[in-house]
């Protein structure tokens, strides 16, 4: 995983520097949509990288072909309407929901308007992060 952001240009520029303090380091669903376009047939853009970290915009259109990820992932819907099947339930989402599916899980947009796009935010290691507590207790 590396640490950069994409700018407006296709430039990479390290996350570690100032170079991407101030307008650099905001990325609008305007500028995240307009490289999106740029991609012809990819639903899907990569902005931003940081650690395990990873942001892209995903804007699917007609039908979600999604597959179960490695890693877990944070949607937040930027724009449009629609039901979110999680594998198991499904329901309705709108702008500015936050939505999260564990690594390895069967998700998808479903039934959704045509100007869906998603903030798409990857962590963690493969596999996704484990669902057990930690034991925390001390013996003495």
């Amino acid at each position: 995983m590396t640490n950069n952001v994409l700018t407006k240009n296709d430039e990479v520029i390290d996350a570690h520097t100032d170079q991407i303090r101030g307008e650099k380091a905001h990325l609008s669903v305007a500028d995240a949509l307009g490289r999106l376009s740029d991609q012809q047939e990819k639903r899907f853009v990569t902005l931003f990288e940081h650690g395990s970290l990873q942001i892209e915009m995903y804007a699917p259109r007609g039908i979600d072909l999604q597959k179960p990820h490695t890693r877990d992932e944070i949607y937040v819907v930027a724009a449009g309407r629609g039901t979110f099947f999680n594998g198991v339930t499904r329901r309705d989402f709108g702008p500015g929901d936050l939505i999260f599916a564990p690594a390895g899980s069967d998700h998808r947009f479903e039934s959704f308007s045509d100007d869906l796009a998603v903030w798409v935010m990857f962590y963690g290691l493969e596999g996704g992060e484990s669902q057990e507590p930690e034991d925390v207790s001390h013996t003495a």
